[in-house]
């Protein structure tokens, strides 16, 4: 079942499409173009862009225009087969613009093809029809891409941060349960799952809002979850060291004890310098512990230390993150 963000998204976008192609083709319509229900189609074909996709799509159909026009002129001209002619104009238009990263400009150059093709008319009063064709077509889809609604995104971000903290903070309290033996109210590796399937959905919305955002901290948010899903990914490591043990050495109480003091400070606008330096500490202090008494117990202190390099690699990540943004954004 759909929920209403993406009613609005799939209302918006196909409100965008329909009137956009359709304002294309009236406006070719108006100015006596041929083929002027082509611009409807390529107009639809630039609108399922993001803001900034658009800006460099429109970017590349000017210049590939260019080259499909001399591209048709060295090829319709002196071969009189047409789907000869037209195979080889394809050929050429889509190798040229896949060596230059351009792939998405092909099917409009292949239109453009088309109308050369049928007309075999190659005055400057044909060319500047394709070429205002193009034009209008990059105009409707600029300017109806701009009616992006990202407003609201910034306060649904910061909703999702505070949510996916806080089921983060609830997973790492239940491991703490864990190496004290007490009753877990959650599967972690259930909760685990369905944690990193809400970021990785979080990440993509992301970086779709930084498409159509041009501000300075419009990728903060996809770097964000991006270092959320890792960590996430660190805790599926951490979850199966401790299913390790098979005797809970007296040092777990420690460990636990850290673990619970470390969930509260999973929140965005931690650095986590004090929490690394009181897990240097307990490093340290176990070094000074006695030797294990038993194969058991050192194999269970073993996989209790490697639980602390997975806490560390945990902090280490968010530290990286946030000395890497500088600044958090606002709101």
């Amino acid at each position: 079942m759909l929920n209403v963000t993406k009613w609005k998204r799939a209302l918006l976008l196909a409100g965008k499409i329909a009137l956009g192609s359709s304002l294309a083709i009236y406006t070719a319509e108006l100015l006596s173009l041929q083929f002027s229900s082509s611009a409807g189609i390529v107009t639809l074909l630039t609108l399922i862009t993001t803001k900034k996709g658009t800006l460099q799509l429109s970017i590349a159909r000017i210049a590939t225009f260019l080259l499909a026009a001399v591209i048709a002129v060295a090829t319709f001209l002196p071969i009189r087969s047409e789907w000869l002619a037209y195979g080889l104009f394809v050929f050429l238009v889509a190798f040229i613009s896949e060596l230059l990263g351009w792939r998405a400009t092909i099917s409009t150059n292949a239109v453009i093809g088309t109308h050369f093709l049928t007309n075999l008319d190659f005055t400057p009063a044909f060319f500047l029809n394709e070429f205002l064709l193009v034009a209008i077509r990059i105009l409707f889809a600029f300017l109806f891409n701009m009616l992006q609604d990202n407003r609201g995104e910034k306060r649904n971000f910061a909703q999702k941060i505070a949510q996916l903290e806080q089921r983060m903070q609830a997973v790492i309290e239940e491991m703490a349960k864990y190496l004290l033996n007490q009753p877990s109210r959650k599967k972690l590796w259930k909760e685990l799952s369905a944690i990193e399937s809400q970021l990785q959905k979080a990440m993509e919305d992301a970086y779709e809002y930084e498409g159509n955002t041009y501000g300075e901290d419009a990728a903060y948010y996809a770097r964000y979850f991006k270092m959320r899903l890792n960590q996430c990914r660190i805790l599926h490591n951490l979850q199966n060291e401790m299913q390790k043990i098979k005797n809970m050495p007296i040092q777990a109480d420690v460990v636990a004890e850290y673990i619970s003091y470390m969930s509260q400070y999973v929140t965005e606008l931690n650095e986590p310098a004090l929490q690394l330096q009181r897990l240097e500490d307990i490093f340290l202090k176990m070094k000074d512990e006695p030797l294990p008494a038993s194969r058991t117990e050192f194999e269970s202190r073993a996989v209790l230390y490697h639980i602390l390099m997975d806490l560390e690699e945990f902090l280490l990540e968010k530290k990286q993150f946030i000395h890497k943004e500088g600044k958090v954004p606002a709101g």
